[in-house]
């Protein structure tokens, strides 16, 4: 008796091997567009070196301001003028970071819901 060869059975209790390493591809590809898409490190270099400027700004801003105190008031001033650029920093922080999540929940539901084609289509 010939063993029909797996790869090709029209058996439904056979798995087509053929076709479930076809549909693992399509996964994995799928996977790595929704990556690069919401993953882009151009971005998020741009973005990191952005926050990093405001924040050396924002400390260079705050000694000038220290030093040039000459009494408690003023330095009470620049450190709540400090505290409050602080806040407004991680506030905008905070708002990217809820989109980010907003966008990854989004191309996650795509995904899953089967609405992603793999293979950059």
């Amino acid at each position: 008796m010939a063993q029909k060869d797996q790869r090709t059975s029209s058996n439904p209790g056979i798995p087509n091997m053929a076709e479930f390493a076809e549909t693992g591809r399509k996964q994995v590809e799928a996977i790595l567009d929704m990556q690069k898409k919401f993953f882009d490190p151009q971005e998020m270099s741009r973005d990191w070196s952005a926050r990093a400027k405001a924040e050396a700004d924002l400390a260079t801003a705050f000694a000038e301001k220290l030093s040039a105190a000459k009494s408690m008031p003023e330095v009470a001033a620049a450190c709540q003028d400090w505290m409050s650029r602080r806040m407004e920093l991680f506030t905008e922080d905070s708002r990217r970071l809820f989109a980010d999540c907003q966008k990854f929940m989004s191309a996650s539901a795509q995904m899953l819901s089967g609405g992603w084609k793999g293979g950059g289509s």
